[in-house]
């Protein structure tokens, strides 16, 4: 079992905070830290939220962190062109010693699009234009040294691609792709990805046994993807705590979905997505001040499923 934090921050975060939830959660125990890729919170009328690039924040946590997984879940494929992508990640990869993973979606939120100027086409050119990127980001990545790389597709075109950076892991950096839909997330997850995220819910038995379908409909071997989900995660030395901790997320749409209560609460949910089927769990975290939340995952839930 791996275990992550995932940084979905209710009000934004600075870098500052963020690198100390990646430095905790590294000393905590926890295999990884990811986080979201938006421009705008949930609460999309909330002006206290300050958002900050995802790559960019990674890229100083590669050189702040020494052993701590690190990646998106997951990139919003409309926010880069994917020459763009695959240079940021290989580069962000090399500064880490070879701990990035990318994560890679057909992006949703069109409120943030529009306030930053964002194109954002209909959901059938999204996710046409990300099987085009995904495509292009693993060809740039395991082209051979010194042999050129193009493409030739509807929405995007390279020519002769010589010069881009190898990634510090061989063959290319893990990819992660994330959705709940049922039939093109999964599709692409079979054909590009090293995981699949199935997100959050009660639905998780259903969306993997049709993603291992899909796989042997394919030919990909099921067994060699990682299956993963998240759950938001309000935990508490005691009831009082979890409730004080679910608080800080009133009203948000997630806040009913998420696992409250003492780490025996947390842990028995965790257990339910582990039958399920998930190799790896996202601990899904808003509070960016509260570092003695993750301390306290890490000293009474993970160590239940080491081994």
């Amino acid at each position: 079992m791996k275990f992550r934090v995932l940084l979905e921050p209710h009000h934004g975060a600075t870098y500052d905070q963020i690198l100390a939830m990646a430095r905790t959660a590294e000393e905590a125990g926890f295999d990884g830290f990811f986080r979201g890729d938006h421009y705008l919170g949930v609460e999309r009328d909330n002006p206290r939220f300050e958002p900050t690039d995802s790559w960019t924040t990674l890229a100083g946590l590669a050189r702040e962190t020494s052993r701590i997984r690190l990646g998106t879940l997951v990139t919003a494929s409309t926010f880069r062109l994917p020459g763009v992508l695959a240079v940021t990640v290989a580069t962000v990869d090399a500064m880490s010693g070879g701990r990035v993973e990318l994560g890679m979606g057909a992006a949703w939120y069109e409120q943030e699009h529009a306030n930053f100027g964002i194109p954002f086409p209909p959901i059938g050119v999204r996710f046409d234009r990300l099987e085009e990127q995904l495509q292009i980001v693993t060809g740039l990545w395991t082209t051979p040294a010194g042999e050129p790389y193009s493409f030739e597709g509807r929405h995007f075109q390279l020519r002769e691609a010589r010069n881009f950076p190898r990634p510090a892991q061989s063959p290319r950096p893990p990819i992660i792709i994330g959705g709940g839909g049922p039939r093109r997330t999964p599709t692409l997850a079979a054909r590009f990805a090293d995981e699949y995220n199935a997100g959050f819910g009660e639905a998780l038995a259903e969306r993997f046994a049709r993603f291992r379908r899909i796989c042997e409909g394919t030919g990909r071997d099921p067994a060699t993807v990682t299956l993963s989900g998240a759950v938001p995660v309000f935990c508490g030395a005691d009831d009082a705590e979890a409730v004080r901790r679910s608080e800080t997320m009133a009203g948000h749409p997630l806040q009913r979905a998420g696992a409250c209560g003492t780490p025996d609460v947390v842990a028995a949910r965790v257990a339910e997505m582990v039958e399920a089927g998930a190799g790896t769990v996202y601990f899904h975290i808003f509070d960016v001040e509260d570092l003695e939340h993750i301390r306290l995952l890490g000293r009474e839930v993970l160590p239940r499923f080491a081994g």
